[in-house]
């Protein structure tokens, strides 16, 4: 199958779009690159999709849905046209959404117990409208039906596609928020162990909008950031953090290490008299000493960390992070053939494809689920007779 994989993370700044051929059954998949294209979204919607996700009305979110399911037809179409290919010759695309809120440690219901709920937009139907192709979308909802945390779920493709049979490799994604995936030595998918390991460039994107008054939205390769010094009083009150503290399965987000938690951050600095440089660089050794202290939650050794995520062009996180694993070596996607922004979205390429194979893509061992489930629910494409059909319409 030709598949499409389609990424909003938590930082809400775009939707990555990348297109691989699959073949094969099971846990023994060959997955070939063809193509990958990010599509930025304007930074007034990416502000207003961070707004929605804390305080936005059911309006909002109602006409974000739509608007965003545009964005990702786009997206699909775009990097379609970048490899050299027509609709039609696309079997599947798997679309994570954008998500606007993850509550995954569930609110008590009289009568019914715990119910655990994730929301992401991005309307599928609308997609598969666009493109004309079957879209498998809502991929954390069955996890989480499950009991489980309905996420992370792209360790299952670190598994599947970075696993060594002679090193133990620590995959960190370094995304709006930053998480871990320990794959062991020649281990089966049931080793796997993973979880969100707490702030990544949420935090340090926030501060900048917040300090530039809009005028940036990142820390462009860490440059104000390396040019600051850690606040080590800072640095202690971050990493006390309850979430850091808590065990896995756990998964977080905007809830978490949103908003609130940036303003706190600002009145902090101004408490510490801390210029922008230096705020920034303790934010970003928090966030590689929050990925360092997840060691704590595994059993066996590391012998190389891998990096993915747009955090790795940042120049400053990344040197932070070798220093935390020091003397353990820290590589990225890069290194080991694969895009490392690209690398999400192909996961949730994966996903469906799995899904539509009939093949539970979840792990109960990393999201805390009773058993493993079927992942995503299915918009059917538009039938060939019918794209027959439009064609004479559009002759006419």
């Amino acid at each position: 199958m030709n598949v499409i994989g389609l990424m909003s993370g938590t930082s809400g700044d775009g939707v990555d779009a990348a297109l691989v051929r699959i073949q094969g059954r099971g846990h023994a998949l060959r997955v070939e690159p063809l193509a990958f294209r990010p599509h930025p979204y304007p930074a007034s919607l990416q502000r207003r999709i961070v707004e929605a996700s804390t305080s936005g009305t059911v309006a909002e979110i109602c006409h974000l849905n739509a608007l965003l399911g545009e964005l990702f037809a786009e997206a699909a179409l775009g990097v379609i046209q970048k490899a050299g290919l027509r609709p039609g010759d696309i079997h599947l695309i798997g679309s994570h959404g954008q998500t606007v809120h993850h509550l995954p440690k569930g609110i008590r219901e009289p009568g019914i117990g715990l119910v655990r709920s994730t929301l992401q937009i991005a309307a599928p139907a609308v997609i598969a409208e666009r493109t004309g192709v079957t879209t498998v979308s809502d991929f954390r909802s069955r996890d989480l039906a499950a009991g489980g945390e309905g996420a992370p779920l792209t360790p299952y493709a670190h598994y599947l596609l970075l696993r060594h049979p002679r090193r133990s490799r620590l995959i960190v994604n370094l995304g709006g928020i930053s998480n871990v995936t320990y794959l062991p030595r020649g281990g089966s998918a049931a080793s796997v162990r993973a979880f969100d390991a707490g702030p990544g460039n949420m935090v340090l994107d926030g501060l900048i909008q917040r300090l530039t008054k809009g005028r940036s939205t990142m820390d462009y390769g860490g440059r104000l950031a390396a040019k600051g010094r850690v606040d080590r009083r800072l640095l202690n009150e971050l990493m006390a953090h309850p979430f850091l503290k808590r065990r896995p399965p756990k998964s977080t987000g905007r809830e978490e290490f949103g908003e609130p938690v940036v303003a706190r951050i600002l009145n902090a600095r101004r408490a510490c008299q801390l210029s922008p440089a230096d705020l920034l660089a303790t934010c970003a050794m928090w966030t590689a000493q929050a990925v360092g202290g997840a060691r704590r939650w595994l059993h066996g050794a590391v012998d190389e960390v891998v990096a993915g995520g747009g955090g790795v062009r940042n120049r400053t996180l990344m040197t932070y992070l070798a220093s935390v694993f020091d003397p353990i070596p820290v590589k990225t996607f890069n290194d080991l053939g694969w895009d490392s922004k690209a690398f999400e979205a192909v996961a949730f390429a994966l996903l469906a494809y799995q899904t539509m194979a009939g093949e539970c893509a979840n792990l109960p061992a990393v999201t805390g689920a009773t058993h493993p489930v079927l992942l995503g629910a299915i918009v059917p494409g538009t039938p060939g007779w019918m794209r027959e059909v439009r064609r004479e319409r559009r002759k006419r």
